[in-house]
């Protein structure tokens, strides 16, 4: 019993923790993309990373102020859903999701790259960016919380001010779906050639979703390098956007609070299974053929297999409804 409360008290602190609610942000953002609009991004982290780096190369590298570095930040994910849009919008879906996820990949490989080790660390990446976003904390210096849930301060103001912005990111969605021109969007992804024989613009529209689904990405990124106060380019691979995507699965595509409650079951399951092989394996209960091997593969193994018997049993996910994830596609 007292594993089983210690993993279950680990779980529970990573499903409420700060890396959860940025994937929310994350998810909130692809829920716009995709559940809303039907539109396959994959390649979420792209805008996660533009946004972290735009933060992080303002203020560390030109010592810039860490609020220019906030817009700097946001404005590369406007500029990277411009980029990415303008010229796949008035294709095919299949052409806007291979451009996403290769985009992704160019732009970790360019901020890895030697050339640019200067302006963006490289490989070591940047440090010592959010010291101004700890400055304005008015949280008094210890700890506070009780057993598992015992963070610093600056541990519980980015734990605040991330899970804050998540819900203000589903507040202003659940407004825009519920406006004339949420109802336009999903018009579009139900059916754009009846969108557009109503003589709505679906190329603006489109391009519209695609930049608030990726300014919303790019917020998750900021977020994520602020509450650590560093950034290092091998934390935006490409499984964070299907981690994104499973998360997205988890709660329900096109449903206001999906994104949130899947983000909470995802990292309460993730960091659950993987406390608990770790304890199973100190305790020398493992069978002999996994003894010596890394079990992060496991966990992630034993999420999917989960995912695949939801997407069998109840596609729509917790709270989604088939309707609405039918796209046609």
């Amino acid at each position: 019993m007292d594993l089983l409360t210690a993993v279950f008290g680990h779980a529970l602190r990573s499903a409420l923790g700060p890396e959860a609610a940025v994937y929310a942000l994350a998810a909130i953002g692809l829920n716009v993309h995709y559940g809303y609009t039907g539109l396959l991004n994959f390649g979420q982290v792209g805008f996660m990373l533009v946004g972290a780096y735009g933060l992080a190369i303002t203020v560390s590298t030109f010592g810039g102020p860490f609020w220019l570095g906030l817009i700097v930040g946001l404005l590369a994910a406007v500029l990277l859903a411009l980029l990415l849009g303008y010229p796949t919008m008035r294709l095919r879906a299949d052409y806007f999701a291979i451009t996403t996820i290769a985009a992704a990949e160019i732009l970790r490989f360019l901020i890895r790259s030697r050339p640019a080790t200067d302006l963006t660390g490289g490989v070591f990446g940047l440090q010592g960016f959010a010291r101004a976003f700890r400055d304005i904390n008015p949280i008094t210096p210890g700890r506070y919380g009780f057993g598992v849930f015992t963070y610093t301060h600056i541990g519980l103001w980015s734990l605040l001010v991330t899970w804050t912005l998540a819900l203000l990111a589903t507040l202003l969605v659940w407004k825009l779906i519920r406006s004339p021109w949420g109802r336009v969007v999903r018009s579009v992804r139900e059916d754009e050639d009846a969108a557009r024989s109503l003589g709505k613009d679906v190329f603006s529209y489109k391009m519209q979703s695609v930049v608030l689904g990726g300014l919303l990405g790019g917020l998750a990124g900021i977020m994520f390098v602020t509450a650590s106060n560093a950034v290092e380019v091998q934390a935006f691979l490409p499984q964070v956007t299907f981690f994104t995507y499973t998360i997205l699965i988890l709660g329900g595509a096109a449903s206001t609070v999906g994104p949130i409650v899947g983000a909470i079951i995802f990292w309460f399951l993730v960091s659950g299974i993987d406390a608990y092989l770790r304890a199973v394996s100190q305790a020398g209960l493992l069978p002999d053929f996994l003894v010596g091997i890394n079990l992060g593969p496991i966990r992630f193994a034993l999420v999917g297999l989960g995912l695949m018997l939801l997407m069998i049993f109840r596609p729509q996910g917790m709270f989604g409804s088939k309707r609405e994830i039918s796209l046609g596609l």
